[in-house]
């Protein structure tokens, strides 16, 4: 094991023990509500255990990196920003129908099959679990920035961190907007557009926020904030990048998730719009978005991504990014620490395959 991942092994276990502690919190809470309400934070909890835990192990490489002291309010960030992360994905599964998270049963799934165990027919059923999902999310959505509020670090450096975490929530609220927009035709974006889509939604607050975060409760420089803030960007849009690829190229095995959903939903990504003026793929557009696609219309789906240099086009793509984010940190003269381990994160993100 080398010492980065050595290190990342530690701070993901400081930090699920913490993620712990705060839903042991919830349960002795919940104890005062209905079995219900009580059943949705175990439920909750349930979800949140595993995953890659990219967000909180940002805001504490951070931190730490920085030299940082105060590492109960590091923690106690960090999960406000898995929170929030959590809250996001739960709230994108129910504008998108998706009743799947990492390979089993998402919240709206899971309460939507005791609904109909208990008699209830599909439609009711998928109502109270589209409603438990939404309660869910708004749960988390407050915990997220009651958890950032509570640290114990001076009023001025709380503020400035609860600003950067309030700013990732505008964000992804303005790039699900427009990522549902593009979905279903409203508009026709290009590249650039989808890029910024990408960086609103998923990539500011996945790693943007919580480097800045980290760095803010380090007491850093601005200029250093800023510079940690534009890599964090890089890296977002890096990983985002990856996942268009893999969301119709990878492996269902390997990533928890469809290989065909963006596919059957008409998922708008860089890649189509790579294609979209392509001979190969207007001969394929009738079948793209049709829920009901066969596995071999999905194929030919597939094929044309291929057939009109889509894919070779995103590959360079992710190659670009992942050098242009090794310059900045290259140029930021950050502890060598701390830049090696954003150097391993892009290696991660070009070459990830879940």
């Amino acid at each position: 094991m080398t010492m980065t991942e050595t290190r990342t092994t530690r701070l993901r276990e400081q930090f699920d023990a913490r993620l712990d502690g705060f839903f042991a919190e919830q349960g002795v809470r919940a104890t005062l509500h209905d079995e219900r309400f009580r059943e949705l934070w175990t439920r909750l909890r349930a979800l949140s255990q595993g995953g890659k835990r990219i967000r909180p192990l940002m805001l504490l490489t951070a931190h730490d990196g920085l030299g940082g002291t105060r590492r109960d309010d590091a923690l106690r960030s960090a999960v406000g920003v898995e929170l929030l992360h959590t809250a996001l994905v739960i709230h994108d599964d129910i504008i998108d129908g998706d009743l799947e998270r990492r390979g089993a049963p998402n919240i709206t799934a899971s309460f939507a099959a005791d609904a109909r165990e208990r008699g209830l027919s599909d439609e009711r059923a998928r109502s109270w679990g589209e409603t438990m999902a939404l309660l869910a999310g708004d749960l988390l959505l407050s915990a997220a920035v009651r958890e950032v509020a509570r640290i114990g670090a001076p009023a001025e450096v709380r503020d400035r961190v609860l600003s950067v975490l309030d700013e990732a929530v505008y964000l992804a609220a303005s790039g699900e907007q427009a990522d549902v927009a593009y979905g279903i035709g409203l508009e026709h974006p290009d590249a650039e557009a989808i890029r910024a889509m990408m960086h609103r939604k998923t990539a500011c607050y996945t790693f943007e926020t919580p480097l800045r975060m980290g760095a803010t409760l380090a007491e850093a420089p601005e200029p250093l904030v800023h510079r940690l803030g534009e890599i964090g960007r890089g890296l977002g849009i890096l990983f985002q990048l990856r996942d268009d690829l893999l969301g119709a190229f990878g492996s269902p095995e390997l990533t928890g998730k469809s290989a065909s959903s963006d596919l059957r939903e008409g998922k708008v990504t860089m890649l189509v719009a790579f294609a979209r003026d392509e001979p190969a793929w207007q001969a394929v557009t009738p079948l793209f978005g049709r829920p009901d696609l066969t596995d071999e219309e999905v194929g030919l789906l597939r094929e044309a991504l291929e057939a009109s240099g889509a894919r070779r086009r995103l590959e360079k793509e992710i190659e670009r990014e992942g050098a242009h984010v090794l310059s900045l940190i290259g140029a930021a003269r950050l502890p060598s620490s701390l830049a090696a381990e954003l150097r391993h994160a892009v290696r991660t993100g070009m070459e990830r395959d879940a």
